[in-house]
This record gives structure tokens, C-alpha cells and sequence, in this order.
């Protein structure tokens, strides 16, 4: 099962359009995270359209309107593998540990608001917090970013984090 990992596309505001690269994406993965700040409803109307599967909740720079339609906080079983999605985890320092005690019936956390990709373990290596920074805003980051992994019968695998390139 392929997955795509998105956050931040804060459109119009920080880009016009999604990347076609990360729309090719969408097309062909199987379940689409997204965590949060879409900032306006167009964008998730097409995430809705062109999704097989959507996985998405609202973050701090949604209003009422998307707030309306997605929640804080989601979760999803896909292949036996427990996912949650929420935008904001506060700061870096001590997030594995946070984040462990806060959803501890995950094993994939999916999560945003930072902009900044991130890929790491917590709770003794049961949960795995994945930022796939975002494709439209990079922010202080090199490059605009997003995520793509596969859920097998052995879990999740092959997580690859996708530089975007540089807009001219």
C-alpha cells in the first residue's frame, strides 16, 4: 500500500498551486495524510477529489471552514499498522517522549506545523514520528518537501523524504 505524507500547503498564501510532482503523487498513492494548515477549502476539496483514501486534520492556520470539516486529531489502521495525524507537536526537544505518552496506541504518527522534515522513534522504538515538511513553504529548509512510504505485511518500509524543486 503506498502512502503519501504531506503538510503545509498554506494556498495560496505561500505557493498558487501544488506542485505537479507531489500532485503525480497523489494520484498514485493508495492513502493520503495530510496534517493540517491547507489554509483554504479549494485545496482540500481537491485533495478529496483526486484521493483514493484521505487521511487529514485541521492546524493552526485553518478557520472555521476546514475546521468544519476535519478533525484535530485522526487515526487510521492500514495493514495492521496504527496511524494518528495531528498538525502541532510543540517544540523538538523532548517531542519523542511527548508524543509516546500522547498516542500510545500508535506505531506511525504523522505531524506538520514546523515545516521542517523530521524521522524518528520513540516510545523504545514502538512509534515513529514522521514531518514531511511541507511542498509549498520551505521555510528555513534547502528545499519545499513531502513524504512517501509503503505499509507491507511487515509494517511500514521504505520511507523516502522528496526534495521539491527550487521554484524560479
Amino acid at each position: 500500500m503506498r502512502l503519501l505524507l504531506t503538510s503545509d500547503t498554506h494556498l495560496p498564501k505561500r505557493a498558487k498551486r501544488l506542485p505537479d510532482e507531489l500532485l503525480s503523487e497523489l494520484a498514485a498513492a493508495d492513502v493520503v495524510f495530510h496534517a493540517g494548515d491547507w489554509v483554504d477549502t479549494a485545496t482540500l476539496d481537491l485533495f478529496e477529489t483526486r484521493a483514493r483514501r484521505l487521511v487529514g486534520v485541521y492546524g493552526n492556520n485553518d478557520g472555521p471552514a476546514l475546521r468544519a470539516r476535519l478533525p484535530e486529531v485522526a487515526e487510521a489502521e492500514l495493514g495492521g499498522v496504527r496511524f494518528a495525524v495531528v498538525h502541532e507537536t510543540g517544540e523538538a526537544r523532548g517531542r519523542e517522549r511527548r508524543c509516546a505518552e500522547r498516542f500510545p496506541e500508535a506505531e506511525v504518527l504523522v505531524f506538520g506545523h514546523s515545516h521542517i522534515p523530521w524521522d524518528s522513534t520513540a516510545g523504545e522504538g514502538r512509534l515513529r514520528l514522521l514531518n514531511p515538511g511541507s511542498p509549498t513553504d520551505r521555510r528555513r529548509q534547502p528545499y519545499c518537501t513531502y513524504m512517501t512510504a509503503e505499509v507491507t505485511a511487515e509494517g511500514l518500509s521504505q520511507v523516502q523524504l522528496h526534495r521539491l524543486p527550487r521554484r524560479g
